[in-house]
């Protein structure tokens, strides 16, 4: 079997309880929630509310009604940008983020919207103090993901929602890479909307995710549609969760995030954390030994999560992600991980880097037989 080391794109495996909640949900449930008043639109129904609570727990949001489920976390960014910005509002954002992110940001920029792109430092760290120092009177909202997917880089989220609250401004938190592995109080740090995927730390299936909305928030509907309620309006109703989830909800998958969820608070979110940086640490001492091997994100390990990122000597990035899998059946990620400015910003572009991501799933064994592999790569590209 494959080792898999690509959890910071898509975990994998998942929690068997997952598998089995997908498949139960489509054999027996069957119906869509809010499409129906008989038994099995009911169930589906309370099925859904129960992830909504679920999601609403982990991140203790306020209020379950404002946690809306979307695909993925991309479409969550997008209503959260597309949501609450208008034309002249100042945004701010940094120089380490997905272009899950910033693309949006960039649509709107040409619709009229103000960007400041903040520089992060080498190591792909933001110093809260520019963040600061970019501010204006019409800034409306702070963007900045909480843990790089190109470093593991873990920015400090505590300081920046202060700035935010300072300033009168809205803090959207990219958790893409920390929910399921970091601490997330959207209450006591200071979040107004927090964007996640289910397919990641969060170990539910692909085409998951959601928008946690803090209260008070002001949410316009970007897309419109079908919402099983209201139908006797012309226009899309903007009540909360109905009015942001047009059309027919993914209930399988919501179903195997509602489970994945559940093994995470059953295992722990320090257990997991711990696991995962673990081996990310020993990954790194391992490459560290290895002759050409050059590490990339913060110098101090508690800035650091369980993405390790680094390019070999004399070999592209691309070619020893594919030797690594066709020689070794290892799967790594390569390239520009979606995110070029945060490349331009540690230096690794244009040719970005080899990524590894430990998941809860991984030993110490498949990081030495990765280690293992990487020797055996350069020894016979020397050769």
């Amino acid at each position: 079997m494959p080792i898999y080391l690509d959890n910071a794109a898509t975990s994998f495996p998942k929690p068997e309880q997952v598998y089995t909640a997908v498949l139960q949900t489509m054999q027996q449930v069957g119906a869509s929630p809010g499409r129906g008043g008989y038994g099995t639109a009911l169930q589906a129904s309370r099925q859904l509310l129960a992830v909504r609570e679920a999601v609403a727990g982990l991140v203790n949001c306020a209020d379950s009604a404002r946690v809306i489920f979307t695909h993925n976390a991309t479409v969550a960014l997008n209503l959260a940008v597309m949501g609450t910005l208008q034309p002249g509002d100042h945004v701010i954002t940094t120089s380490m983020e997905h272009n899950s992110l910033l693309r949006p940001l960039f649509l709107l920029e040409k619709q009229g919207i103000v960007l400041t792109i903040v520089q992060a430092d080498a190591e792909g760290l933001v110093d809260p103090a520019r963040i600061r120092a970019a501010l204006r009177p019409a800034t409306r909202l702070l963007a900045v993901a909480h843990v790089s997917n190109v470093t593991g880089g873990i920015q400090d989220i505590a300081a920046i929602a202060a700035i935010a609250r300072e300033a009168g401004a809205l803090l959207l938190l990219d958790a893409a890479q920390s929910v399921g592995s970091q601490e997330l109080d959207m209450q006591r740090i200071g979040v107004d909307l927090l964007a996640a995927p289910g397919h990641k730390g969060l170990l539910g299936p692909q085409g998951t995710g959601f928008l946690a909305v803090g209260p008070g928030v002001q949410l316009r509907p970007v897309m419109a549609g079908g919402t099983g309620s209201s139908s006797d309006q012309d226009h899309q109703p903007d009540g909360f969760p109905e009015g942001f989830e047009p059309g027919t909800h993914n209930l399988p998958g919501i179903a195997g995030l509602g489970a994945g969820i559940a093994f995470v608070q059953a295992t722990g979110l320090e257990r997991i954390r711990q696991h995962e940086q673990e081996l990310a640490e020993y990954a790194r001492i391992c490459l560290q030994q290895q002759p050409g091997c050059h590490l990339y994100g913060p110098l101090q390990p508690d800035r650091r999560s369980g993405v390790v990122a680094f390019t070999v000597d004399g070999f592209d990035a691309a070619t020893v992600a594919f030797l690594l899998d066709r020689e070794y059946g290892i799967a790594v990620r390569a390239g520009l991980q979606c995110a070029p400015r945060a490349h331009r910003t540690i230096g690794s572009y244009p040719g970005g880097t080899v990524r590894i991501s430990p998941g809860w799933y991984n030993t110490r064994d498949h990081i030495d037989l990765l280690c293992d592999a990487l020797i055996s790569i350069t020894r016979k590209g020397i050769q």
